[in-house]
C-alpha cells in the first residue's frame, strides 16, 4: 500500500499542515511526514511548528520510517511501533490531532473486529468484521482536535456501499456534518492494486470563524479525468492537477489563493457544492460522479443547409477518392494475374 508521490502532495496540498500535530496511524515508510515537512517548508513556514505522531505494525516498515524521517532532521520519537496494530493496541490513545494524514489498508478483513465490537471509538456504528474501511474512518475522527480535519484514501466502495452497517455509518458522519470534500481519484494511480481510490475529507469546524461558514454543505470533486499517463499502466497527478483541485477545495472554503480571494463556482462534471438535503435525496451515497452533472457541449451555431452542403460535398470527394482507389487495386491485381 505504498501510497504514489502525487497523491501524498494533493493531500497535504489541500488541508495544508502548518501548525499543530500531524497523525497517521499506518505510517508505513513516513511518505505523509515527508510531504508535511516540505510543504511547510516551501511555504517558509517553521518546522518546528509541526509535530509527528505515527504508527505502524510492521516493524521493518517502521524502522524505514524512522530512518526515512531521521536523514531528513523529522522529530520522530513519537512514531511508535506494535505487531498488534492501531485498532488492537493504539498507541496514541490521548492524541487528538489537527491533522490525520493517512493511506489504510483498503478493504481490510483480517482486522480483529470481532475483538472490538464495543470499542469506544465506533461512534457512528460498528463497522462490519469483514471490512475495516469505516473502522479506519472512525478511529481518524476519534483521533481529531475540535478543529482538527483530516484527509484520507479509500475504495471507491467507502462512497456508495450500504452492505454490513456501512450505509448507516456513512448516513450519521454525513448528518453529523463531519463530510467536508470527497475527491474521485483517476484510475491507474496505484502501483500495488487496480482497486479504484477516492479522498475523504473529514472536518471538524465547519463554521471556522477565520474563513467561510460551510455548515449543512459538501463540495464533490470529480478529478476521474484528471492525470497523465507516465507508462502503459500508470498514471500520475501533474503539479497543475493537484493545484487545479486543491484551489478548488481552498476557494470553496473561503481561503485566499496566492495571496488573492478567489470566488468559488461549480464547473460541471468536475465540482459542485452540494446541500445535505440533496444529499440524503441520493441515500447518502458520496460519489461525486452523482452530483457534479454533465460538462455542456459548445453550441453548434452553422446553419443546419450550409452544414448539410459542406458535409455532402465532402462525403462526396471522399466517395470518389475511394472510387479511384478501388480502381487502382483492381489494376494491380490483374498484373499479377488476379483480376476482380
Amino acid at each position: 500500500f505504498y501510497t504514489p508521490k502525487s497523491i501524498v502532495q494533493l493531500l497535504v496540498s489541500m488541508i495544508e499542515p502548518y501548525r499543530g500535530r500531524v497523525f497517521d496511524p499506518c505510517c508505513g515508510s513516513g511518505g505523509m511526514f515527508v510531504q508535511s515537512e516540505k510543504f511547510v517548508k516551501a511555504h517558509r513556514g517553521r518546522i518546528d511548528d509541526i509535530h509527528i505522531f505515527g504508527q505502524e505494525s510492521n516493524q521493518t516498515t517502521w524502522r524505514l520510517c524512522k530512518m526515512n524521517l531521521a536523514i531528513r532532521g523529522i522529530e520522530s520519537k513519537f512514531v511508535l511501533w506494535n505487531n498488534e496494530g492501531s485498532f488492537l493496541n493504539d498507541l496514541h490513545k490521548d492524541l487528538r490531532a489537527d491533522y490525520v494524514l493517512a493511506n489504510p489498508p483498503f478493504n481490510d478483513s483480517d482486522w480483529n473486529g470481532e475483538l472490538l465490537r464495543d470499542d469506544v471509538r465506533w461512534k457512528y456504528g460498528v463497522p462490519p468484521e469483514g471490512n475495516a474501511n469505516f473502522a479506519w474512518v472512525q478511529h481518524f475522527v476519534y483521533h481529531l482536535a475540535p478543529t482538527g480535519i483530516a484527509g484520507f484514501v479509500l475504495a471507491n466502495g467507502s462512497m456508495s456501499s450500504n452492505t454490513s452497517n456501512e450505509g448507516e455509518i456513512r448516513k450519521n458522519l454525513v448528518e453529523t456534518d463531519l463530510v467536508d470534500c470527497m475527491v474521485a481519484l483517476p484510475s491507474q494511480l496505484f502501483y500495488n492494486t487496480m482497486i479504484p481510490a477516492c479522498l475523504w475529507f473529514i472536518s471538524r469546524d465547519k463554521e471556522n470563524s477565520k474563513f467561510r461558514d460551510r455548515r449543512g454543505e459538501v463540495l464533490f470533486i470529480d478529478a476521474r479525468n484528471l492525470g497523465t499517463m507516465i507508462d502503459r499502466r500508470h498514471r500520475q497527478l501533474t503539479p497543475e492537477d493537484i493545484k487545479k483541485i486543491s484551489d478548488t477545495y481552498h476557494a470553496w472554503r473561503g481561503e485566499p489563493i496566492d495571496g488573492k480571494q478567489i470566488e468559488y463556482q461549480d464547473v460541471p462534471a468536475f465540482c459542485k457544492t452540494v446541500t445535505l438535503k440533496k444529499i440524503r435525496k441520493k441515500n447518502h451515497i458520496l460519489t461525486p460522479g452523482r452530483y457534479v452533472g454533465y460538462e455542456e457541449e459548445e453550441e453548434d451555431d452553422e446553419i443546419f443547409e450550409e452544414k448539410m452542403e459542406r458535409l455532402t460535398a465532402e462525403l462526396a470527394e471522399q466517395m470518389e477518392e475511394a472510387k479511384n482507389l478501388d480502381e487502382g487495386i483492381k489494376k494491380n491485381l490483374e498484373t499479377i494475374g488476379f483480376g476482380v
